[in-house]
C-alpha cells in the first residue's frame, strides 16, 4: 500500500516546523512543504482545509488534519504515527 499524501504547511524561521519535519524525515516520510510565509494560495488553501488553524506548522496525512508539531509528536509517542503513515 502506498503511503497517503502528506502535506505541511510551514513558515520560514519556525522550530516547530523544523521539529515536525525532522520527525518526517527520521520516519523516512516523502512529504510536500508549502511555505506560507509570504501568505498566498497555499496558506488560502491551508485556511480551508483547517478553518481554526492560526499557527504553523499545520500537518495532514491523507485526509487527516493531524494538526501541529505537538499534535504529531504525540502520535509519535502514543505508537499511532506509523499506522496513519502507512495508510
Amino acid at each position: 500500500m502506498a503511503q497517503p499524501q502528506i502535506d505541511i504547511y510551514t513558515k520560514f524561521g519556525c522550530p516547530y516546523c523544523v521539529r515536525a519535519k525532522r520527525l518526517l524525515d527520521d520516519k523516512g516520510a516523502e512529504y510536500a512543504e508549502h511555505d506560507i510565509t509570504m501568505g498566498g494560495p497555499k496558506r488560502d488553501e491551508m485556511r480551508e482545509r483547517a478553518p481554526r488553524a492560526m499557527t504553523v506548522p499545520q500537518i495532514f496525512i491523507g485526509e487527516t488534519h493531524v494538526g501541529g508539531s505537538d499534535e504529531l509528536a504525540a502520535l509519535e509517542r502514543a505508537g499511532k504515527l506509523d499506522g496513519l503513515l502507512a495508510g
